[in-house]
């Protein structure tokens, strides 16, 4: 006997559920079909989309009504995989916001930044201006800017980007970054003159930066596996099929980069013009030409 009320029961959740199914398939169907009406009336595109998003909202909660009383109408077992089908469903639905919210608790406890830091996450840069419950919030640099600088563009990253992509903090840890300059020389200058030059440019701009940047890796180590072994700029030599390249290589402070790249390059500028023998490099093509005389 019980055996059979089981049967009954499962027999009788197993309709409930297909009549669910067809519902959903039917209201949705009439809010397309009232839609397509809808779209073909009416010009106003602000408009139609506040009317589908307002049916949207009018047609899930008849749905729950429905629900409700259909599936409240017999037995409490019923009830009881309706509410748990439910409560699936609002699982999967809400599955980003929970998990945003679990990406807040990181956040917090773990602190990987904190508003007024520079950070990437994936393709993104920015300065973070604002931190919430579901997102945190950059004001964008770089993209189509050169020099790190701010692009005016507001962007809203989901706070569970944090646990999926990489992220570096610039303004966290070691705080400076390496930059690099490259400039390249003919080869007829004197490269040697040059790089002479180069380095007791990059010294006068750059030196006090290579003290304070000792102190940050000494408390930066504490925390991370840092180790800098040299950290005064240097000027190192290498051979481009245009001439000869000379790379500076200093520390800078992120948001400085593209100051600190002007004042050297104009620092450069002046001191070679001073100079016959070294010159500014640019690709070029040569051509020899082998026609022996006639005899």
């Amino acid at each position: 006997m019980e055996n059979l009320i089981t049967e009954l029961n499962s027999h009788e959740v197993l309709l409930k559920i297909a009549v669910s199914i067809l519902v959903v398939f039917t209201l949705w169907g009439l809010m397309g079909l009232i839609l397509r009406v809808l779209h073909k009336q009416i010009d106003d595109l602000q408009l139609y989309h506040r009317i589908k998003k307002t049916m949207n909202y009018v047609t899930f909660t008849l749905f729950v009504i429905i629900m409700v009383v259909y599936w409240s109408t017999g037995n409490v077992n019923s009830m009881t995989t309706f509410l748990g089908l439910v409560s699936a469903g609002i699982a999967i639905a809400l599955k980003d916001i929970f998990v945003n919210i679990a990406a807040w608790f990181f956040i917090v406890v773990r602190k990987p930044f904190k508003v007024g830091d520079r950070i990437q996450i994936g393709d993104i840069s920015g300065d973070v201006i604002d931190q919430r419950i579901i997102q945190f919030t950059l004001m964008e640099i770089g993209n189509w800017v050169d020099g790190d600088q701010s692009t005016g563009r507001v962007v809203h990253i989901p706070n569970y980007k944090l646990l999926i992509e990489p992220m570096a903090n610039f303004s966290q840890g070691f705080q400076y970054i390496w930059n690099e300059i490259p400039v390249l020389l003919t080869f007829e200058s004197d490269w040697e003159k040059a790089k002479k030059i180069l380095n007791e440019i990059v010294y006068s701009s750059t030196e006090h930066l290579s003290k304070e940047a000792e102190e940050r890796v000494r408390q930066a180590s504490k925390r991370y596996m840092i180790y800098y072994s040299k950290l005064t700029p240097i000027v190192y030599t290498s051979v481009e099929n245009s001439g000869v390249q000379l790379s500076i290589r200093y520390l800078c402070e992120p948001r400085k980069r593209r100051t600190t790249i002007q004042e050297i390059w104009e620092t450069i500028l002046l001191e070679f013009a001073k100079h016959d023998d070294i010159e500014l490099a640019y690709p070029t093509q040569r051509m020899i030409i082998n026609n022996p005389m006639e005899t």
